[in-house]
C-alpha cells in the first residue's frame, strides 16, 4: 500500500494539512486528499510508489499547466507526499500508534524527513521536515438512554466523536439498544466527574427527568466541556435554571447551556432532533 498526506495548502484547498489516503495496489482506496479533485492523479502516484518504494512529492495548483487536469481551477493549491507504507517510508506499525494512542485518549506526533521520506515517532519541526498531530477523538457524553440518544449516538461516531452513554436505569441501558457505544450506568454526576470532560468534549442530557439531567448540567458547568446542551421545552428549561441558580450557580454559567438543544432547523423526530443537536455540537468545536 501507499499513504498520500497533504503536507501544504494555500487558497481554496479543500482538504486541510495531514489529511491522508490510503491506496492498495489493486486500487482500492481510503480517505481524501482534495475531495476528489485531484485523487486521480494521486492515485497513479501511488501505484507507482507501491511498485518501486520511492517517496514522491506533489505539487497542484493553478499556476500548473496541470492544475486545470486534475481539478483544481477555483483557485486551490495543494502539496502532497506519497509514502510507501514500509519501513523506508511509513512504516505499518505507526499505523497501530495512532490508533493505541487515540484509544488511550492522547495525542501523538509524527515527523517526516521529505528528503528521505521516512516518518518516526515524535515532534521534531524544522526546515524540510512534515509533523503530523494526531489529536485523540473528540468525546461526547449522552446522559439519558433515549431514542434521540441512538441516532445521536451513531451522528457521533460518524463525526469522529467518541460517544459515551450514561444512564442508571438498567431496562434503558442496554447494548441491544446501543451496539458500539460505551455505557455507564452511575448516577450522572458521578459519571461525568469520572470521565473528566475537557476542552474535546461535549455534554448532552436528554432523560426529561430532573433527577438525572440537573447532576449532570451541575457536573458539566463545574468542567471546561466545550458544548452543554439540555433537551426541553424552554418553559422546562426555565424551571431547570431556577433549580440550578438555587445550587449556586451563576448567570454566566447557566449561559452555556444551550437549550433547548442543538441548531434551529425545524427539528422533528428523534433522528432529526439529533441531527440538530450534533451540529450545535459541532459548531461549538469549532468555535
Amino acid at each position: 500500500m501507499a499513504l498520500a498526506t497533504v503536507t501544504a495548502t494555500w487558497g481554496s484547498a479543500p482538504r486541510p494539512r495531514g489529511s491522508h489516503m490510503l491506496v492498495h495496489e489493486d486500487g482500492r482506496f481510503e480517505g481524501s486528499v482534495s475531495g476528489g479533485c485531484v485523487e486521480g492523479e494521486v492515485l497513479h502516484a501511488a501505484a507507482e510508489t507501491v511498485g518501486d518504494s520511492q517517496t514522491r512529492l506533489l505539487d497542484y495548483g493553478v499556476a500548473d499547466d496541470s492544475a486545470w487536469a486534475v481539478g483544481l481551477p477555483c483557485g486551490g493549491q495543494i502539496a502532497v507526499m506519497v509514502q510507501p507504507l514500509r519501513a523506508e517510508g511509513f512504516a505499518p506499525e505507526l499505523i497501530e500508534a495512532i490508533a493505541a494512542a487515540r484509544a488511550a485518549g492522547a495525542a501523538l506526533s509524527l515527523t517526516t524527513d521529505l528528503s528521505s521520506g521516512r516518518t518516526r515517532i515524535g515532534d521534531a519541526p524544522g526546515e524540510g521536515r512534515f509533523v503530523n498531530r494526531y489529536a485523540p477523538p473528540r468525546r461526547l457524553i449522552i446522559v439519558g438512554a433515549v431514542q434521540i440518544a441512538q441516532s445521536l449516538a451513531a451522528f457521533a461516531r460518524e463525526l469522529d466523536v467518541a460517544p459515551v452513554l450514561v444512564d442508571p436505569r438498567g431496562r434503558f441501558l442496554t447494548e441491544e439498544r446501543f451496539p458500539g457505544t460505551t455505557l455507564d450506568d452511575r448516577w450522572p454526576d458521578e459519571a461525568v466527574e469520572a470521565l473528566r470532560p475537557d476542552a474535546a468534549t461535549a455534554i448532552v442530557t436528554l432523560s426529561h427527568d430532573p433527577k438525572i439531567d440537573d447532576p449532570a448540567l451541575a457536573a458539566a458547568l463545574r468542567s471546561p466541556a466545550a458544548y452543554i446542551a439540555a433537551l426541553g421545552s424552554r418553559r422546562s428549561h426555565a424551571k431547570r435554571l431556577e433549580r440550578l441558580t438555587a445550587a449556586g450557580f451563576g448567570e454566566a454559567d447557566l449561559a452555556r447551556i444551550d437549550a433547548p438543544a442543538g441548531l434551529s432547523i425545524g427539528a422533528q423526530g428523534p433522528a432529526e432532533i439529533a441531527l440538530s443537536i450534533a451540529s450545535g455540537m459541532i459548531q461549538a468545536f469549532r468555535a
